[in-house]
């Protein structure tokens, strides 16, 4: 029988398949999952150690930190690239939007995938894709990058959620989704720093292709693949006899899986609007100011990179560990308590953005200020997002809800988000005779779009905490193996 107040009908559920060896299930490490064999084998055991899962997390956790410097590493350099090509703001935020089309585009096969193949040759294809400069070319080796990055961020969080249970995986996936920030903001410092000491942009791209070699090498060797579900079923493995169309319909009708996905897409829209323009929106401010006078050769100066970038690798690890340490504290108090968090960092952060925007033209240590209380707010939400679609997704479906989450909110967010402020920009400084007054005002009314879309995507999760124990309890019984079907 389904838990009373399940959403899930009895056509949504899925058929396990057994091992035969065995009347309690499929064990720990008994079937070959990989792309020559899907079906349970009988008497093949390869248990995880803790040690192992501990080491496999912590090569997850520096090939995402790679992922996520390079993706910045073009915002670090960004006036220099503007002044070598001579292009405007709408056509350098092509450079993040061909990135993250390729990225969204390929998600979905990977999701795919991943829920059904071996995910660690999976991750090392992708990688190696990554591994293998005039703009147009530079956009398109920005594209290819994508497809590396597809693959890692589709799949690499689903095998954590199989290693890890309870407290202990949100622990392990805060770690994980800290290094979102850390590595965005070491990819503003890199590449400004690198661009600096070199005088050359380009070199500030080819820092983290080599130490990504040093990644592809520790994912072949360190990092296993683990059944899936095999941290909730005490090491037994769950698997699905289930189209990829039966796979998408079950996500569909999971309400706190869509609701959650758009907020998690008003956070991508957001965080990438910001993410890419936020040092040169400094820089503009600190020539409105008088500060500094503005860029007219490469290299350009690079301190609000470099602070920016300090700023982002701090608020994410205390915005990650704060988000993650008030869910585990009143997660068994407040049901809801996930997506209420959530929501209180993106509603919170809106605020405190628009104020720096404004602040800017008077004062930009305090404009550091409100910025750096905005991407705690914001970052309270990374590893919390997460953890959400692990507990109310059951395992053989989570790449698929990964991947499915990973395109909308790429669509819809991060993949237009640089492009639609740049449009937005100068669209209104074409308005008025060009200036740097006017630049630095043309970008700040564009950037007035985050804050509102912040607050869009909190009320999504104020929606989600609605929802929320349901679709977790209608998980339960499914992850666990427990469960019992009428036809």
């Amino acid at each position: 029988m389904e838990p009373k107040g399940s959403v899930t009908s009895p056509r949504d559920i899925p058929i396990p398949r057994w091992s035969l060896s065995s009347s309690s299930g499929l064990h720990y490490g008994s079937f070959v999952n990989s792309l020559s064999s899907l079906t349970p084998q009988a008497g093949e055991k390869a248990s995880i150690s803790p040690r192992r899962a501990y080491i496999a997390v912590a090569v997850l956790c520096y090939i995402n930190l790679l992922n996520y410097m390079e993706r910045y590493t073009i915002a670090g350099v960004l006036l220099n690239i503007q002044k070598f090509f001579d292009i405007n703001d709408s056509i350098a935020a092509l450079l993040q939007t061909a990135f993250i089309c390729s990225f969204l585009l390929l998600a979905p096969l990977f999701g795919y995938l991943g829920d059904r193949y071996n995910r660690k040759y999976i991750m090392i294809g992708g990688l190696c894709v990554w591994l293998v400069t005039l703009f147009w070319l530079l956009m398109l080796l920005r594209a290819l990058v994508g497809v590396g990055e597809a693959s890692y961020s589709t799949i690499a969080p689903t095998i954590i959620g199989d290693l890890f249970v309870g407290t202990q995986r949100s622990a392990m996936i805060c770690v994980f989704y800290i290094f979102i920030p850390v590595g965005s903001g070491l990819g503003y410092i890199t590449g400004a720093g690198i661009a600096t000491v070199t005088g050359d942009w380009r070199w500030a791209l080819r820092v983290t292709p080599i130490m990504g070699l040093v990644g592809l090498f520790l994912l072949v060797f360190l990092c296993p693949n683990p059944p899936r579900g095999a941290a909730e079923t005490h090491g037994e493995g769950v698997t699905e006899q289930s189209s990829y169309l039966e796979d998408i319909k079950y996500l569909l009708k999971n309400k706190s899986y869509v609701l959650s996905t758009l907020g998690v897409t008003a956070t991508a829209f957001l965080v990438g609007a910001l993410g890419f323009w936020t040092p040169n929106f400094l820089s503009r401010a600190q020539v409105f100011q008088g500060l500094q006078l503005p860029c007219k050769t490469e290299p350009c100066n690079p301190t609000d990179s470099y602070i920016f970038g300090a700023v982002t690798v701090v608020t994410g690890i205390l915005g990650g560990c704060l988000g993650t340490g008030l869910s585990r504290w009143f997660r068994n108090k407040v049901p809801n308590a996930d997506p209420l968090i959530c929501a209180v960092g993106l509603l919170g952060s809106a605020p405190c953005l628009f104020i720096a925007l404004f602040v800017a033209s008077a004062n930009i240590p305090t404009t550091y200020v409100f910025i750096f209380i905005g991407e705690v707010l914001i970052s309270l939400n990374w590893a919390v997002m997460a953890d959400i679609l692990l507990y109310v997704v059951v395992p053989t479906r989570r790449s698929t809800a990964e991947a499915l989450q990973i395109s909308v909110c790429h669509l819809l967010g991060d993949a237009g988000s640089p492009y639609l402020v740049g449009v937005i920009s100068d669209a209104i400084r074409r308005s008025k005779p060009t200036t740097h007054s006017w630049d630095f005002d043309s970008l700040k009314y564009s950037l007035l779009l985050c804050p509102f879309v912040g607050i869009v995507g909190g009320v999504f999760f104020l929606l989600t905490a609605f929802y929320i124990a349901e679709d977790r309890k209608a998980a339960l019984p499914l992850v666990e193996g427990t469960f019992s079907m009428s036809f």
